[in-house]
């Protein structure tokens, strides 16, 4: 296998440039620049020199041999000055050596997940972390890096080893005519797991917190719905006008509030009829964006829009304006009245619905699977037949090993790890 090399730090210039090597060659590249290699795991100052001699740069350099690296291969840094030029420089000194190339994107992961360093749970888990914006997905992230999933995983597949040595036992003491019993607890046991599966399966999902919390502002034409969404994300980013139709398509914002992602979904005014065909390809997709919707704020008459809308009194402070009687929440985007209360309905809301701080949620891959599995031993209720049920357990396990890796396709390796960037 190719020993490879890459900036793992930010893009130049800046204070310190790490260039990781990675592979069994990063020996004696370092030993090639730094013309011997330090100490094991102690940072030492070295003057870096080409195959020419000439001096690349003065840095601290650490070398730390496998497998108990983060790539379980050896490893060498390089802590360069943070020019761009030094960077170039060095890279270049590295690609001219035999065996040595540029890594490709996630590929130091890649070989930690090949190597049994991390599984693949946690390598999905340092991919949120990475692209992480707000606390709550850092911290969903740590969780998922740091094993939690991991350990839940392997805890349920013990359990289900445990059942599947209940039913070996059972069909091994059998003869030819007759099948000893399962043990009267078997059943018990199983359901016990299916709880928690199905307990697992109905926590919020983790492209909640990827997406956020999605509020559509919907209502009839110049209802003050632009006014509302600028407020809200304390910025201009829908035009304003006292012009009916004024916003005639899809605008769509991120923003965290409160370290909780939201998206808010601005939308062209309602009505039934509408003699112009722009306006009226903006109106089916305000309609559309209904169904998406996690909150619907209505503008519109009370108790005109979807269910479960939350009824906004808009334009408050107008003195011809005829309030609901039923509001949610009067305001006025003008003024800021009632919009702090607005806010703070709005994270108590998201709050519910997203994974709480700190807890592992499951994405798409990993719901899919631990459904698989809940679904396999569902089946084991109506089954008498212990090769049947032996059978029910085998696709669990295989469901759990799928979730952390210990089976995998490389299409989906290769769509996880490209999601890195070069150098991680």
């Amino acid at each position: 296998m190719d020993t490879i090399y890459a900036l793992s730090s930010g893009s130049p210039p800046a204070g310190i440039a790490v260039v990781r090597i990675s592979g069994a060659q990063a020996g004696a590249a370092l030993e090639a620049l730094a013309g011997t290699i330090p100490d094991a795991r102690r940072a030492s100052q070295r003057t870096l020199r080409d195959d020419q001699g000439d001096i690349l740069d003065d840095a601290l350099v650490l070398w730390l041999p496998g497998p108990a690296t983060v790539t379980g291969e050896d490893i060498a840094e390089l802590h360069l000055h943070g020019g761009r030029a030094i960077v170039v420089a060095v890279e270049q000194a590295l690609q001219s050596m035999e065996g040595l190339r540029r890594a490709e994107p996630g590929e130091f992961t890649r070989r930690a997940f090949t190597n049994g360093r991390m599984d693949l749970a946690e390598a999905e888990g340092l991919a949120d972390l990475l692209t992480a914006e707000t606390e709550l997905q850092r911290r969903s992230a740590m969780a998922l890096a740091s094993g939690k999933l991991s350990g839940q995983v392997e805890a349920w597949r013990s359990n289900v080893l445990g059942l599947s040595a209940q039913v070996e036992a059972a069909l091994d003491f059998s003869d030819e005519d007759d099948v000893a019993a399962l043990p009267e607890t078997f059943g018990a046991q199983v359901a016990q797991l299916t709880t928690k599966l199905t307990d697992w399966l109905a926590q919020p999902r983790a492209e909640k917190l990827r997406d956020g919390f999605r509020v559509v502002l919907a209502g009839p034409p110049n209802a003050g719905k632009s006014t509302l969404f600028n407020a809200l994300l304390e910025d201009e980013a829908a035009i304003t006008a006292p012009t009916a139709g004024t916003t005639r398509d899809i605008l769509e914002r991120a923003v965290s509030i409160a370290g909780i992602p939201f998206t808010f979904v601005d939308t062209a005014g309602l009505r039934d009829h509408s003699g112009d065909p722009i306006e009226g390809i903006g109106i089916d997709r305000a309609r559309k964006q209904l169904e998406l919707a996690d909150l619907v704020l209505w503008l519109g008459g009370e108790g005109e829009g979807p269910e479960r809308a939350w009824e906004i009194d808009a334009k408050c402070d107008e003195p011809d304006h005829q309030p609901k009687n039923s509001a949610d929440f009067p305001i006025s985007a003008v003024t800021g009245l009632g919009l702090s209360v607005l806010r703070d309905g709005l994270i108590e809301q998201a709050r519910g619905a997203m994974p709480k701080p700190g807890s592992v949620a499951l994405n798409n891959r990993q719901h899919s699977l631990v459904k698989e599995a809940n679904e396999a031993l569902a089946e084991i209720d109506i089954l008498s037949d212990p090769l049947l049920i032996g059978e029910q357990l085998r696709l669990t396990r295989s469901a759990f090993d799928r979730l952390i890796g210990r089976a995998s396709t490389e299409d989906m390796l290769d769509a996880l790890f490209g999601r890195f960037c070069i150098g991680k």
